[in-house]
């Protein structure tokens, strides 16, 4: 165990795009930082999500209605939801407050709430990867979000209303004006949302690698190891032990993904966490050739143009942290693939399974722990971890080097629940 007098002036728990993101623009602001994980940077849930810098992410999944879709969605073989029965006791609690957040009044303060987070997203990831000599890994694009005709683009007004009232800006395509910009689409899709100023990363993993790398080379430190628990003294936590050793904290951040939840309840948070267990394929050799991401609506996935070829991400499974990932579960993303894209070639497929922090809300948590100074909280994120990294890491540099940030995060502290 080092002295104290050695310790970093923060240390952040966790080594995922949150982590890191946190962790390099609090070294840009004079700070002695350290990040600890028990696995290497970006090798967890970091490396297998659909890569898309969502500046339109602000709906959440709890929409109004949404409730009287879920037991279709359940009974659909080929539908993007999976409810394990033996996992319905756990779910529950959170279950329910996930229900009550369906309201149209909730709805409304959660993608308000959200979008903040997501703006300039895509130029805050260019500056990131462009600061760490990894812009190879972060790109600017359009990104599609793909319906049959213009009777399904209408069933989702409430989304794009929403969408348009936070200035966020798009155009349609329809025809040949869509299929001459991605050839690979089936002709049975005829209409496309593009969404300007969005972007993606072509190989989100090597993202946060070499995000890592610079943050290194930049004097930053990474230690190996699980962290199990604070030791606390006076009123607040001074060390953390993990199973390789102890190490002396002055502040700390929990980025911890969908295992911060644990490290809050010993610190008196008890936050309602569960894991959203979201599986991809990648097809090494598709056959056909995409050039920016593609939402397609119906299915809820989204297909990816990857350093590794094609991705396909969006499947949702609420299983716990525990539980061997379920990889049939992917044949539904295959079968997806094949409709969306005649030519597509799916024999070359390699199956991942992550867990996605989903709060029950769909709100992350960040910002200063009110029980104790020195922690800071950064983690929660859902299926927009990616896409709010960059912002939630300077929001995290703005409050541990100069006390407050210029958002507003009361929609986002942890004593909420």
């Amino acid at each position: 165990m080092m002295d104290r007098d050695q310790a970093p002036d923060i240390t952040v728990i966790g080594a995922g795009i949150i982590g890191i993101s946190c962790a390099v623009q609090l070294q840009a602001r004079g700070l002695r930082v350290a990040v600890i994980d028990k696995l290497a940077p970006g090798d967890t849930t970091s490396h297998g999500n659909a890569g898309v810098f969502a500046v339109c992410g602000c709906i959440p999944v709890a929409t109004p209605g949404f409730l009287w879709t879920v037991p279709r969605l359940l009974l659909d073989p080929l539908g993007p939801l999976s409810l394990p029965l033996n996992y319905l006791p756990k779910l529950a609690g959170w279950g329910t407050k996930f229900a009550l957040n369906t309201r149209m009044e909730r709805f409304r303060h959660i993608s308000s709430a959200l979008n903040p987070l997501l703006e300039n997203a895509t130029e805050l990831h260019l500056q990131q990867a462009q600061m760490a000599g990894a812009e190879q890994w972060a790109k600017a694009s359009p990104y599609y979000y793909l319906y049959k005709d213009q009777a399904a683009y209408e069933a989702d007004k409430l989304a794009w209303d929403t969408r348009r009232s936070f200035g966020i800006e798009y155009e349609m395509l329809q025809g040949e004006a869509l299929h001459s910009r991605e050839e690979a689409i089936s002709d049975q899709f005829n209409l496309a949302v593009a969404l300007k100023h969005h972007g993606f990363s072509p190989n989100p993993g090597q993202l946060v690698k070499a995000l890592a790398e610079h943050f290194v080379r930049q004097g930053g430190e990474l230690i190996t190891g699980e962290v199990v628990k604070f030791a606390i003294s006076d009123g607040r936590p001074d060390s953390v032990i993990t199973d390789r050793g102890i190490y002396p904290l002055n502040k700390v951040v929990i980025a911890g993904g969908a295992w911060s939840a644990r490290l809050a309840e010993q610190l008196g948070h008890k936050v309602p966490l569960e894991s959203e267990r979201g599986y991809h394929v990648e097809l090494s050799d598709p056959g056909v050739e995409l050039k920016a991401p593609i939402m397609f609506s119906a299915g809820k996935l989204v297909a990816t143009p990857m350093e590794g070829g094609i991705r396909l991400a969006g499947l949702v499974e609420f299983g716990g942290l525990k539980a061997d990932p379920d990889y049939d579960f992917c044949d539904r993303l295959l079968h997806h693939a094949r409709t969306l894209f005649p030519g597509i070639n799916t024999r070359q497929a390699i199956k991942w399974m992550g867990h996605r922090p989903s709060v029950s809300d769909s709100l992350p948590v960040i910002g200063q722990c009110p029980r104790h100074d020195n922690v800071y909280y950064a983690f929660g994120h859902q299926h927009m971890g990616l896409s709010m990294a960059p912002r939630t890491g300077h929001i995290i540099a703005d409050l541990v080097s100069r006390g407050d940030c210029e958002l507003d995060l009361s929609p986002y502290r942890i004593d909420r629940f």
